[in-house]
């Protein structure tokens, strides 16, 4: 399961209605294979992937590679990543039993395959909603009618390649709409979307997707509550930059304050794991701060990386956050080699 004591009971509550997308919106069924237990909803799905409806027309899709967000209403569908490629048509079964209606974006938050694996498929089982595009004073074929994959410019960058060098992914799985300033937004099913780039966090190509009438943030791999943060230093990671964003997110999240025992607030999607709340990654934060602060001390004080690991800055954590191979190692390694130097 994604969720523990805490979050979980109260976020989860167990919805009588579903909006449903049909020609006809009928607010009291819900979706075929609904499944009520614990206090969750829950939805049957193809491939071992667990699907909790967090709110009436939000979904969260678990055990595809990360975790996925689908917002669900009238103008179709909106996916917050794609998942990897194995698990691309079990998603695009999960999402199709949620609704009947197309989708209509899949929004990246990073260039992982992990992440980006199932655009191509998800893609072209969706459509455009340019479907007059010439009104538009667009070509009448505009992305050839399959959903629109939306990004930041850099994960474009990433999933294509120079000219005369081999792509890693398809030009199909390429994201169709990009942009490579600190905020877009969109307005579908009844609420407003934003997807704030994050600069030098995870990668150079973060995004975080905030819902705002759901009140629910899909992080990406800013934040994973499996592991220590993946700081990708060769493709633009940096330690202060993943602060920064996890901060970011502790902004745009609310608590549950002042009546705490409703455990209530908004709702934090991870890239992996299980779902959080402001206060899981004020945790998380204060973590990778208390981290980052030992390795600097540790790096001013001239020692190499190798002493700085055999130092053990991340002891008292490790066993929650470094269970994975490599991952403390990897932690302090990118902390080390991204931290500023300071100024002789």
């Amino acid at each position: 399961m994604f969720t523990e004591p805490g979050l979980r009971a109260g976020l989860l509550v167990a919805l009588a209605s579903l909006v449903l997308t049909g020609p006809s919106v009928n607010l009291t069924a819900a979706p075929q294979g609904l499944q009520t237990s614990g206090g969750q909803t829950s939805v049957a799905a193809p491939g071992g992937l667990e699907v909790l409806q967090l709110r009436p027309n939000f979904f969260m899709i678990g055990g595809a590679g990360s975790n996925i967000g689908v917002q669900i209403g009238e103008d179709g569908v909106v996916v917050v990543d794609a998942g990897s490629a194995a698990s691309a048509a079990n998603v695009l079964a999960a999402i199709q039993k949620l609704s009947p209606r197309p989708i209509r974006y899949i929004i990246d938050t990073s260039a992982d395959p992990d992440h980006v694996g199932g655009n191509e498929t998800l893609s072209k089982a969706g459509q455009t909603l340019f479907t007059n595009a010439g009104s538009f004073g667009l070509p009448g074929n505009f992305l050839e009618g399959v959903a629109s994959i939306l990004s930041a410019e850099k994960v474009l960058s990433r999933m294509s390649a120079p000219t005369g060098l081999a792509s890693p992914y398809p030009a199909a799985a390429w994201p169709t709409e990009t942009f490579d300033h600190a905020r877009k937004y969109m307005f579908l099913n009844g609420e407003g979307i934003e997807i704030f780039h994050q600069p030098a966090a995870h990668t150079d190509g973060d995004s975080m997707v905030f819902f705002r009438r759901s009140d629910v943030v899909v992080a990406g791999d800013i934040l994973d509550t499996t592991r220590f943060p993946v700081i990708d230093v060769a493709r633009g990671g940096s330690i202060e930059g993943e602060i920064a964003a996890l901060n970011r997110l502790i902004d745009l999240a609310i608590p549950s304050v002042p009546i705490v025992s409703r455990e209530a607030g908004t709702v934090i999607i991870p890239g992996h794991g299980r779902l959080c709340d402001q206060l899981d990654v004020v945790e998380y934060r204060d973590m990778v701060s208390i981290v980052r602060d030992r390795v600097r001390d540790l790096r001013d004080a001239g020692m190499t990386l190798d002493q700085a690991k055999a130092a053990s800055p991340a002891r008292g954590y490790t066993r929650r956050y470094g269970a994975e191979s490599g991952s403390t190692n990897n932690f302090i390694e990118a902390i080390y080699n991204s931290l500023p130097r300071a100024k002789k």
